[in-house]
């Protein structure tokens, strides 16, 4: 279990433009890019995604109680409210959820799919 939670990790670089992000393993030949930079790539733009999914939830939970305190009591905008929380909530649970998923697959079979490369020439 120690093992499986250790591996719990979802923030990286999301920066691009970082020269330090897009050296290393994802240029060779000096500074041309390879079919490794794709690693780079994937793991910027599924820390981009990350980061938007946790701001839309955040958004959600905002707009829901904003709204479920301003409804003034009318039962059909009490109703909307509820739905954009539990929405929220659900999406939240489904993404956190996917990935525990992938963390058990990979504890349990030993398979790295929690990390993307590409196989070197």
């Amino acid at each position: 279990m120690r093992r499986l939670l250790g591996k719990i990790n979802c923030w990286g670089a999301v920066f691009a433009a970082d020269p330090q992000v897009w050296s290393g393993d994802c240029v060779f030949d000096g500074d041309v890019a390879t079919i490794q930079g794709i690693e780079c790539l994937f793991r910027n733009v599924l820390g981009v995604i990350t980061s938007l999914a946790g701001l839309a939830f955040g958004v959600m939970i905002v707009i829901g109680g904003f709204n479920l305190i301003f409804s003034g009591g009318e039962k059909s905008k009490i109703q909307a409210a509820r739905t954009t929380l539990t929405l929220a909530f659900a999406g939240i649970a489904l993404i956190i959820g996917a990935w525990f998923i992938l963390l058990l697959i990979e504890t349990v079979t030993g398979a790295r799919v929690t990390e993307f490369t590409v196989p070197r020439p």
